[in-house]
């Protein structure tokens, strides 16, 4: 459908395929959703919030900047996590929805 690209910056269809699968998660909702109130947060004070698995949460995370959704940070032993300009404007659709 090429004829939704006339606009000028507007997503492929391939490019926002890869932010929808992002949030394809109820988890993955919960953590951006999280995040998008936090200028920056752990994975740890992502799991003690979310009541969740580390692991599961690591994945979670993973995928979240994988899409575009949220940036990661290392910083020393701990990795930070932030919203991206994408995942801003994601959640604003989740929240208008």
């Amino acid at each position: 459908m090429k004829y939704f690209k006339e606009k000028r910056n507007a997503k492929t269809s391939k490019q926002l395929e890869r932010h929808f699968k992002g949030i394809a998660n109820s988890k993955r909702i919960d953590i951006l959703l999280l995040v998008s109130t936090r200028p920056s947060i752990t994975l740890t004070e992502i799991t003690e919030k979310l009541k969740t698995n580390t692991k599961t949460t690591a994945e979670h995370t993973r995928r979240l900047v994988d899409a575009g959704l949220l940036n990661k940070k290392y910083n020393g032993h701990t990795v930070e996590h932030t919203i991206s300009p994408y995942g801003e404007k994601i959640v604003k659709i989740i929240l208008t929805f």
